[in-house]
């Protein structure tokens, strides 16, 4: 069930009138019911995943708790780790990984067939996984207390706004909030819309316009060279962006609604100065999950600077592998790693700087950089990332392959809008700020978003969102 779906415009009506509509003690059971009736929508087998993954972090929780040495602790955490994470590795690497061993033992005239399994890849299993995971670790830890009511826990592992694609939630944040009273608060209620109108429009009014050229490029990469190749890169920085943020940005409005608050996972990333600035606005869940349960774990940036640098290549590494079972994603990461490596090696701790000339060259390099390795991101192999980077600057120039008058105007507008809302977002809240400004603007710059979402957005067929794909 997308947000994007018909489907949807009738689930999501009927659980906010049914969660303000029951008593307190009740809308937990609801949201339970709610969220695997979501997920279920997806494939009904793939739920046994999702209760395994729940009852085995839930027990290993309460065991930990139990647990009075160390090293029975250890011993837990370990179990919980290998089976958890034994889930995800059979559904999403377990053909890579036999590939890539068959590979390096034909290299030694050792000769073998990889052994496959036919699975399809379940909506949504690394974004749980990674939060069952690090609520053990926070047990663990110490930092929080493992929650009893496995209900309430499930609620927090499946909660359906953000299930399949995240924001990858914390303890200390979601969980409360679930047992929390909520009292129905029209002004937050109303920023929900706002934030989910929004969400909408990046996804319907730019990521998949700009998906039928990117597709069409990347569909068949061989075919294309200079102009062609720069524009497909150029979309695909924006398409990702705007997908990817949109959801959250839906998932957010959603829950907002419901009185619960997830956390931000996009701020303005394309304004960011460096690449360690990227990475503290664009998938800030993630990115925040691999700096607590990954780098600082290795050691972080508390020891030699080239201790410290293998640290962030590890990272980023394991970073671009859990964003898929490809070569490109390793190196994908990789690229991020090593360009935060030669940042730190040439700069100094940052400053915050006036948005002058200075800080817009930084802005400027920062894009490219990020823009440049999308490729090995969105390239199905190393071959043709190659073969874009090779083919990208050879002066060839085409149109926009198709597109109408109109498509390019949708086009434009949209990156305007997006990038005064973005850079006003660097200070302040964007869509907050209209509430400030009196009626008459207001209802104008609704209105025009609300055409724009009507008017522009493909109407034929859902597109799923591309995160769906980890």
């Amino acid at each position: 069930m997308l947000f994007n779906s018909w489907q949807y415009a009738l689930f999501f009506p009927i659980v906010f009138a049914l969660y303000w509509g029951l008593p307190h003690k009740f809308r937990v059971y609801l949201l339970l019911i709610a969220s695997y009736w979501f997920y279920m929508s997806w494939n009904v087998k793939y739920v046994v995943l999702i209760l395994f993954t729940t009852l085995v972090s839930y027990s290993a929780a309460l065991m930990l708790e139990r647990a009075h040495t160390r090293r029975v602790k250890r011993v837990i955490l370990t179990l919980t780790l290998f089976a958890c994470l034994g889930v995800l590795f059979v559904f999403k690497y377990f053909n890579f990984v036999t590939g890539a061993v068959v590979d390096f033992l034909n290299m030694f005239a050792l000769h073998l067939h990889p052994m496959t399994l036919k699975l399809l890849l379940p909506v949504g299993i690394s974004f749980y996984t990674f939060q069952t995971l690090s609520y053990v670790i926070d047990v663990y830890r110490g930092q929080v207390k493992p929650e009893c009511n496995l209900v309430v826990y499930a609620v927090f592992v499946s909660y359906f706004p953000q299930l399949v694609a995240g924001p990858i939630e914390r303890t200390n944040n979601l969980l409360p909030q679930i047992k929390a009273n909520h009292e129905f608060n029209y002004e937050q209620a109303v920023y929900g819309v706002k934030l989910m109108t929004w969400g909408f429009f990046k996804k319907l009014c730019v990521a998949d316009v700009l998906a039928v050229y990117v597709d069409k490029v990347f569909g068949d990469v061989y075919s294309y060279e200079g102009f062609a190749l720069v524009l497909a890169v150029f979309f695909f920085t924006v398409q990702i962006y705007c997908d990817f943020s949109g959801y959250s940005d839906i998932a957010r409005g959603c829950s907002k609604m419901l009185g619960i608050d997830l956390m931000e996972n996009f701020r303005s990333p394309y304004f960011s100065a460096s690449i360690r600035e990227f990475w503290s606005r664009w998938h800030i869940s993630l990115s925040t999950w691999f700096r607590d349960y990954v780098y600082i774990p290795l050691g972080g940036n508390r020891c030699g600077k080239l201790r410290h640098s293998i640290n962030l290549m590890i990272t980023f590494m394991v970073s671009g592998l859990w964003h898929g079972a490809n070569w490109t994603f390793v190196f994908w990461g990789m690229l991020h790693g090593l360009g935060q490596v030669i940042e730190n090696a040439f700069t100094g701790r940052e400053r915050q700087e006036v948005h002058g000339l200075k800080w817009a060259v930084r802005v400027c390099v920062t894009f490219l950089f990020v823009m440049l390795a999308w490729v090995f991101f969105r390239a199905q192999s190393l071959d043709e990332a190659v073969y874009v980077f090779t083919h990208m600057f050879i002066p060839v120039k085409v149109g926009y392959l198709g597109m109408g008058t109109s498509s390019k105007c949708a086009i434009e507008l949209s990156l305007l809008l997006l990038a005064i809302h973005d850079f006003i977002s660097l200070k302040t809240d964007a869509i907050a700020i209209l509430r400030h400004k009196n009626l008459p603007v207001r209802w104008i710059a609704y209105f025009a978003l609300g055409l724009l979402v009507v008017f522009f957005s493909p109407k034929d067929v859902a597109v799923e969102f591309v995160y769906f794909q980890f």
